[in-house]
């Protein structure tokens, strides 16, 4: 359990006292140095702090939220998370200074010191082939130069980006739209296990809430507070993701597009960034060059790089044909002139290089 200065009991019987929320909480907490102060505070005191009205200090001291506090510890333990209060140590520095922070995070996993270098990597839910290419590259060279890739573990890009950069060995934060232990999607359970090893999943709702719709929209304020910069891959225009780049241009945060195909409905908001201002991404390189003041304590550390890969000719042929686009497996075997069992064979052993991706209907793009 973190080093937490703020009684945890106390913190959560606070915060579901209706009408206090993470702003009220600080506030009350700053004034009283402690959430058992101000639970024990006449109305008079209460009432001096402010944001807290008449009818809001009533509220706190004829509150009874002991059972609440209790089921949330109880929950908690069980589940092997943590909750982190504002004034832990271990609560994120970057988000300390946004506009309204939350007053605690509920989080399974332990924050690394290596997380105040964290990018954010989002977008469309029902990304195209290249937008699931862009990502997978991006989030992948982002966490093997050490970077943390954050994201809000949501289907199609967020999904993408979260286990490339585990899978290149790097760490990755997750921001939840409902408790921790409401995994949403469900098909992320597993993708959120992995996480805890080698990053967080984090929420600042309780335990048990369910992931409602008006949850997504809030919770894109800590990723973006997280992260020193926001890389939108693909989005449509009325995307959640330019939700998050809106507010991530609010909290002065580097908003950076990737452009896409004008003809595509999944590229119209991340066009419209650009031609709003936001900077473009054609590689890795122009993100860093943008955050190399802020990323500069670790990108001057130790790369983590994939080793050197050696391909013989057939192999290289078969790249050579390849792009981002699908291509078939016969028009492969037709241009390099081979039969498609050999090209077959070949592909194979590219795709355990992780140089290529099979698509359905033996369909194959270049990674």
């Amino acid at each position: 359990m973190a080093n937490n200065p703020v009684n945890l009991e106390a913190l959560l019987r606070l915060a579901c006292v209706p009408g206090v929320g993470a702003g009220k909480l600080r506030a009350l907490i700053g004034q009283f140095r402690s959430a058992d102060a101000v639970l024990c505070a006449s109305k008079n005191r209460l009432i001096a702090v402010p944001g807290i009205d008449a009818s809001t200090a009533q509220k706190i001291q004829n509150h009874k939220g002991e059972q609440f506090a209790r089921e949330q510890l109880g929950r908690l333990k069980k589940s092997g998370g943590q909750l982190l209060s504002f004034w832990d140590k271990s609560y994120p520095k970057l988000l300390k200074h946004i506009y309204d922070p939350p007053a605690m995070l509920f989080i399974m996993g332990e924050f690394a010191e290596t997380d105040q270098y964290s990018v954010a990597v989002v977008g469309s839910r029902q990304p195209s082939n290249y937008g699931k290419i862009a990502t997978e590259k991006l989030a992948g060279e982002l966490a093997a130069r050490g970077i943390t890739v954050v994201s809000g573990l949501a289907y199609g890009v967020d999904t993408i980006a979260h286990r490339s950069a585990i899978n290149c060995g790097g760490r990755s934060l997750a921001v939840l739209g409902s408790g921790i232990d409401v995994v949403y999607p469900s098909e992320n359970r597993q993708l959120a296990s992995a996480m805890q090893k080698s990053g967080v999943v984090m929420s600042e709702y309780p335990m048990g809430t369910g992931p409602d719709r008006g949850n997504f929209p809030r919770r894109n304020r800590i990723i973006c507070g997280l992260s020193h910069g926001v890389i939108v891959v693909e989005a449509g225009q009325k995307s959640g993701a330019l939700i998050t780049a809106a507010i991530a241009l609010e909290q002065n945060r580097e908003v950076f597009a990737v452009p896409g195909n004008i003809d595509s409905s999944k590229s119209i908001g991340t066009n419209a960034l650009i031609k709003e201002g936001a900077a473009v991404v054609t590689s890795i390189e122009d993100v860093l060059d943008t955050l190399s003041v802020p990323l500069s304590p670790i990108l001057t550390g130790v790369e983590r790089t994939r080793p050197d890969i050696h391909l013989d000719d057939g192999q290289k042929r078969v790249m050579a044909v390849l792009s981002n686009e699908p291509t078939h497996v016969d028009q492969i075997a037709n241009t390099t002139g081979e039969s498609a069992a050999t090209i077959l064979s070949r592909l194979l052993n590219l795709e355990l290089m992780n140089l290529v991706r099979q698509l359905p209907g033996k369909m194959f793009v270049r990674l």
